[in-house]
């Protein structure tokens, strides 16, 4: 439930730190990233509590991250990147607090 909350908190301090004059769509649209957990409707369980994300879903893999790093060069992907990269540095932490470092 805090990990949840998370993908809404720290978005909205990001949008308030470094997007100040329209930092309500930022927070929107960095929030929005929560999008790439859809590809949890393809992992059986669907929901694992003792499961990191990390590397283990197909938009949360590093080669997806990979992707994600170069959606910040052009400005009109920007945030979206990072709002993506935000999500997995926030289920990286995740997989951290279970101490799970690998991922499966």
């Amino acid at each position: 439930m805090v990990h949840a909350l998370l993908h809404i908190l720290v978005p909205g301090v990001v949008a308030l730190l470094f997007y100040r004059p329209r930092w309500q769509r930022a927070w929107l649209i960095l929030a929005a990233a929560l999008l790439l957990d859809v590809d949890h409707l393809w992992a059986t369980p669907m929901f694992d509590p003792n499961r990191c994300s990390i590397n283990f879903h197909p938009l949360h893999t590093y080669w997806a991250m990979g992707n994600y790093v170069f959606m910040l060069f052009p400005t009109m992907t920007r945030v979206w990147a990072v709002g993506f990269l935000l999500h997995m540095v926030l289920d990286y932490a995740e997989c951290l607090q279970l101490g799970v470092l690998l991922p499966g």
